[in-house]
């Protein structure tokens, strides 16, 4: 690791300059600490800094993508589109940065490597990459939901003779220009790559594990007096959005998935994706057969299951197979046996000779940027042994053993409109700080092993009897090799979750111990 050149005090260290970070460094400079944020990125952005493939986009509609407490920008500031694409959002999180002079807070190219909690002096020992040591007596970690790339446990990988390129780590000197590209992965990355490059490679093989349920995003340029009518109406849609399970904005239905009518899911499948019905399962396969004009195709598209997985959207993804150069390989029916110099073996002897080799395999999402860091807390404890049974932390945001640190996007987090998660987790977290603060300054917050147990077993109970029980996700830890399934989310609702937190913090946080 090398000597250290320089150590700094703070009251606060962030560490990432995501959504969480730049929002978390908002609030806690506000209140009047000393903040240090540091990313091991060149710049803010977290996700969108990082992530930068083509087709690149959110899957929220565009005027909820962003930070709700400055509604002066939430009226004045320009987007075009209804779902606003990796290059705007990078620009929008810098906007926020320059606007509210956050950037005096921050330090780029840094990478927390070690952080140790010192019982006696009541501070976090943070090493850095650069030499850095920073003591903190709060340690907010903000080391983003879907962060660390997860690659698939396939034979021959490195062997490849081709370029390989996650979608995390995107080449932009790759040239994929007449090239035959083959692309492992079919969530929402995985659509938007391919929809966005089907037109530019020469060829394109999905070699497709699971094929998905996707409805039209509706993206486009927004329609004259749209803009106005949002602007007109934010209040009561973040009224909406705070009360509201998924944080859409949107009104959600109540009844039973099975209650529908025969007639609703040709409806419902485009307005509320959210209700999988098998009727509306029935829908979208029966879309499939109507838009893939080749009947081998549509049949390896299509899913059997139910409407169990985070939906997705696109724009086009089902049209692109109607090209030539577009072909798909249902793994189901002939699995990947290797990866040779050449291209991809699979086991009923085919070989599909490849150029460039696209991983858009997902994320070790929530806790996979925390297990590469060492981190401990109380008395040696690791984080790694903390989580050996599965990551939880109490109400995603705090772990028993590790006194005055708090995560942001951590482990049982509210499944529903990640910014407006986010935004409820820190102006949580400040709370407990401050209540920390306003009683004595070297207070030590730290969650009771009985809360976060309690709060563990309470996500296990929400999502019992759901549908995304019955397939393994990315939401259970599946996707990655090894990993012990756990639930990774709170299913109560983002409004559910926001009460819990008035409660917790009108009752004096009786969830923490309090030395």
């Amino acid at each position: 690791m090398g000597s250290f050149s320089e150590t700094l005090k703070v009251d606060a260290l962030v560490v990432g300059a995501g959504v969480g970070g730049i929002y978390s460094t908002y609030r806690l400079s506000q209140a009047g600490l000393k903040v240090q944020c540091i990313d091991m990125a060149g710049d803010v952005g977290g996700t969108w800094y990082w992530n930068t493939y083509p087709g690149a986009m959110s899957d929220t509609e565009t005027y909820l993508y962003r930070y709700s407490w400055d509604k002066e920008d939430l009226i004045s500031y320009p987007w075009s589109r209804h779902y606003v694409y990796q290059t705007e959002i990078l620009d929008y999180l810098r906007h926020v940065v320059k606007k509210h002079d956050l950037r005096k807070y921050m330090r780029f190219n840094i990478e927390m490597e070690q952080a140790s909690w010192d019982d006696q002096a009541g501070v976090w020992v943070v090493l850095c990459t650069d030499g850095l040591v920073i003591h903190a007596r709060y340690l907010v970690n903000c080391l983003g939901l879907l962060s660390k790339p997860n690659y698939p446990d396939i034979p021959g990988i490195s062997s490849f003779a081709g370029d390989t390129i996650h979608t995390a780590k995107w080449d932009h000197n790759a040239n994929l220009e007449g090239k035959r590209v083959g692309i492992i992965g079919n969530g929402s990355t995985g659509v938007q790559v391919m929809t966005a490059i089907a037109s530019k490679v020469g060829r394109l093989i999905s070699f497709q594990r699971h094929p998905q349920y996707s409805v039209p995003s509706g993206q486009g340029e927004i329609p004259a007096g749209y803009r106005d009518k949002i602007n007109k109406n934010y209040d009561k849609i973040y009224q909406t959005v705070w009360s509201s399970s998924m944080g859409f904005g949107v009104p959600e239905s109540t009844r039973k998935t099975m209650e529908a009518t025969p007639e609703e899911p040709h409806l419902e499948t485009s307005q509320l994706v959210w209700r999988p019905t098998r009727k509306q399962c029935n829908f979208i396969r029966g879309k499939i057969d109507e838009i893939v004009k080749d009947p081998k195709k549509a049949k390896a598209l299509k899913p059997n299951d139910l409407y169990a997985r985070r939906p997705l959207c696109d724009s086009g993804y089902y049209q692109i197979f109607n090209r030539d150069n577009v072909d798909i390989v249902d793994l189901r029916e002939t699995p990947i046996e290797e990866v040779c110099p050449s291209g991809i073996k699979t086991k009923d002897g085919g070989l599909h000779e490849l150029d460039v080799l696209i991983f858009a395999t997902g994320f070790d999402a929530i806790e996979g940027n925390y297990l590469r860091i060492k981190i401990t807390g109380r008395e040696g404890k690791s984080i790694h042994k903390h989580w050996e049974n599965g990551s939880m932390a109490y109400g995603a945001v705090a772990c028993n053993g590790f006194p005055n640190m708090f995560l942001v996007s951590g482990p049982q987090g509210a499944f529903a409109n990640f910014p407006a998660v986010i935004e409820s987790e820190v102006d949580f977290i400040t709370e407990c700080i401050l209540h920390a603060e306003k009683s004595k300054r070297d207070r030590v917050m730290e969650v009771s092993n009985k809360a976060e147990q309690q709060w563990s077993d309470l996500c296990d109970q929400l999502v019992e009897g759901s549908l995304f029980k019955t397939t393994a996700s990315w939401i259970f830890g599946a996707n990655v090799q090894g990993r012990k399934s756990s639930t990774k989310f709170y299913f109560g609702g983002l409004g559910g979750y926001r009460e819990w937190a008035r409660k917790e913090i009108a009752a004096g946080f009786p969830g923490f111990n309090a030395a």
